[in-house]
């Protein structure tokens, strides 16, 4: 992409221009100026100086233009110079377009005035060029020249765009009857001049209007992200390879744009001269400056707390609850010195790389410009990892003391270039292991396999998901015409809605402040759902996966809880035994309730689950046994109804339900140290007994057996 651009466009303001034509409620001009605002709005969001925009009305009430003094420039004149548009700019812009009252003014000498105001800017330098030229071709044009005036452009290499309010256009399909004779003159002489420029582009103002919706991949300039040599082997060793290379993004994340924070000015206020300040002069609106003041407590000073400067503030990292203080000193160490380099640790077999491990965008590695020898070495790595199916794995340090990256470096071998194409791995640090239980069988808590369970999907099921799943796909099995289309969604017909639908919210409201944001371009939305002929294909697998999976609405829960997990450690270290702690899943009978919470939260298998089950069971026998009358009835009551909440959320209801059944029966049976009826009837009134299907899904005790329960026999 150049870095310098003239654009000069042509609007024709005459009187015909205010009128509403083919059925649209909206003068020609304003709604023509839907593309120039939108091509206008492009240019000052990208906020360049180079980037030059030139204004020139034809068939205006006055003549204002360089070459106004020969015969046939009358009624053109300039509403803007060549030069960088900006925001207050625009707002004078949008005053000066109006339709006038005149009804003559030539296109064609139009296009010469924007032709010279092109060249008295851009002399002989680098420019790209471009004449955008928007008319309904009513009023009368001199077309003797229209060859000279080409073979100009052609010289000057200007790109010609004619856009006509409702010109004939067979390719898009449209075409105005009882057209005019005047029009229809214009029109061909229009298209002619556009058919003699090696840049020129004739068409209709619907067509232009109606390709705004689709959204403009921004084409941004190639980015070097590293200049260096690539090693192999030790650099200071005459024997190893070294070769200079160049690496450059070849894909790279899009962000929507950020908002800034802005005050409305104040009347009195003084012109802003700082530099982050003269983009938003005349709008109204001044950048904030942000300060902040630190303090602390401090009795001696008044109201309380003193103030302290920033350089005098210490870093401290949050460890648990406490802020642990690294000094500047200290936290040195914890940085690498890396010197800039790439260099190549190792290869693998392609076939061995995991998708999954690519962890974020893709470069690309050329040899050095200019280098002959490094572009055949490269050349010879290249050919050497594409031939024997193999990737190199390397090493990166972008710049010194930056941090390491290693990527993985894939070949790539084109008619006209040849590359290597890298992606970052992850460290052994990155990589986390997770256990999952098996998706075609079951085990239980005894060991047993089970491969038929209600976790588990039938054979009709699975024979209903793979019908379901054949019938999504979009790559060309049926079409809404009964045709086989080339691609149901192109990689690049796919848009970003987050991205397109803020630069299209801000550049209407940029040049329509007062106005409501329009609503989302269809363009955006055509992937949000999906086409009526596939929904219609799928349905019928939709309803059998819904009869094959036995679907029911989930009704709502009396009583809802959440499932815990395991906290786990990233260090995977035992955290308790480093801090002295006592062995995992060990409950003692001073402190039971904390340590049978804390031993189900490090529980991994279901059988240290049960263990710590038998052990708070035996505990709450004990405090039974040795309660003297109901002295410790309290604390026994408190260890069975934090067994019964926390299994129940575990979903571990038959192992609570085991050990209340059995405790019954040593409370009636005086197995525990006598008649123990009173601690009975403390279990029924607090309706800590079996925990039933309403409770927890899992559980097989239904509602009446848990309320013969209660019952003392």
């Amino acid at each position: 992409m150049a870095d310098k651009e003239a654009t000069v466009f042509i609007l024709d303001l005459g009187a015909s221009m205010a009128k509403a034509n083919s059925g649209r409620r909206e003068s020609d001009l304003d709604w023509c100026m839907r593309f120039v605002w939108n091509k206008i709005t492009d240019i000052i969001s990208a906020n360049r100086k180079t980037l030059c925009v030139g204004v020139l009305g034809l068939r205006t009430d006055e003549t204002c233009n360089t070459l106004q003094d020969d015969d046939g420039y009358e009624n053109i004149s300039v509403l803007r110079e060549l030069g960088q548009m900006t925001m207050p700019g625009l707002r004078s812009l949008q005053a000066a377009i109006k339709p006038s009252k005149s009804w003559s003014g030539d296109a064609i000498s139009a296009i010469v005035v924007a032709v010279d105001m092109i060249d008295n800017l851009t002399k002989q330098l680098k420019y790209i060029r471009r004449v955008y030229l928007i008319t309904d071709g009513r009023a009368d044009m001199d077309a003797d020249d229209v060859g000279d005036i080409a073979k100009k452009m052609n010289d000057s290499k200007i790109q010609l765009t004619v856009l006509g309010v409702d010109f004939d256009d067979a390719e898009y399909g449209f075409k105005e009857e009882d057209k005019p004779p005047t029009k229809a003159a214009n029109e061909a002489t229009l298209r002619e001049l556009t058919e003699r420029c090696d840049n020129g582009v004739f068409a209709t103002m619907a067509e232009a209007i109606d390709d705004l919706e689709t959204p403009r991949a921004k084409v941004v300039k190639p980015y070097k992200t590293y200049d260096g040599l690539l090693t192999l082997g030790d650099p200071e060793d005459p024997t190893a390879m070294t070769i200079g290379v160049e690496r450059y993004f070849k894909t790279h994340l899009a962000r929507p744009q950020g908002a800034s924070t802005v005050v409305v000015k104040a009347e009195t206020q003084s012109t802003q001269t700082l530099d982050e300040d003269d983009a938003m002069d005349g709008v109204d609106f001044s950048a904030v400056k942000q300060a902040r003041t630190y303090k602390v407590n401090d009795p001696d000073a008044p109201g309380g707390k003193r103030d302290v400067e920033y350089e005098s503030l210490a870093k401290g990292y949050e460890y648990g609850r406490t802020a642990v203080h690294i000094s500047e000193s200290e936290h040195n160490i914890t940085k690498l010195e890396t010197l800039k380099s790439f260099s190549i640790v190792g290869f693998i077999p392609d076939d061995k790389f995991e998708p999954f491990l690519n962890m974020g965008e893709t470069c690309v590695t050329y040899a050095r410009k200019n280098d002959t020898k490094s572009e055949i070495a490269l050349s010879s790595l290249i050919w050497a990892l594409h031939e024997l199916g193999s990737y190199a794995v390397a090493r990166i340090v972008a710049k010194d003391n930056k941090d390491p990256l290693l990527v993985l470096l894939a070949p790539g071998v084109g008619k006209k270039f040849e590359c290597l194409y890298d992606v970052p791995l992850p460290f052994a640090e990155d990589v986390r292991g997770y256990q999952f239980p098996p998706l075609d069988k079951v085990m239980t808590v005894s060991g047993q396999v089970l491969t038929k369970h209600r976790l588990l999907p039938s054979d009709e099921l699975s024979r209903a998901m793979d019908d379901y799943v054949d019938a999504m796909d979009l790559s060309g099995d049926v079409s809404e015409d009964n045709h086989y289309p080339d691609e149901y969604a192109p990689i690049d017909e796919t848009y970003n809605p987050s991205i397109h639908r803020i630069n299209h919210a801000i550049k209407q409201r940029a040049v329509h402040p007062e106005e409501p944001v329009t609503e989302t371009p269809a363009e955006l939305l055509k992937f949000s759902t999906p086409p009526e002929y596939v929904m219609a294909k799928i349905q019928g697998q939709i309803n059998a996966l819904v009869d094959a999976a036995e679907v029911k609405k989930v009704p709502p829960k009396a009583k809802g809880r959440r499932n815990r997990e395991t906290v786990k450690p990233i260090s995977g270290l035992d955290v308790d035994a480093l801090l002295g702690g006592e062995r995992k899943g060990r409950i003692s009978r001073e402190n039971p309730v904390p340590d049978f919470k804390r031993a189900l939260a490090v529980a991994e298998e279901v059988g240290e689950i049960e263990d710590a089950a038998k052990q708070m069971g035996a505990i709450v026998r004990s405090l039974v046994t040795d309660s003297f009358g109901d002295s410790k009835y309290a604390q026994a009551m408190e260890c069975i109804g934090t067994m019964r909440d926390e299994l129940t959320d575990l979903e571990e209801p038959d192992v609570y339900n085991s050990f209340v059944r059995d405790l019954k029966k040593g409370l009636l049976s005086g197995a525990l140290g006598g008649d123990r009826r009173d601690f009975w009837f403390k279990v029924r009134w607090s309706r800590q007994g079996l925990i039933e299907q309403d409770q927890s899904e899992v559980s097989k005790v239904t509602h009446e057996e848990a309320e013969e329960f209660y019952k003392s026999r």
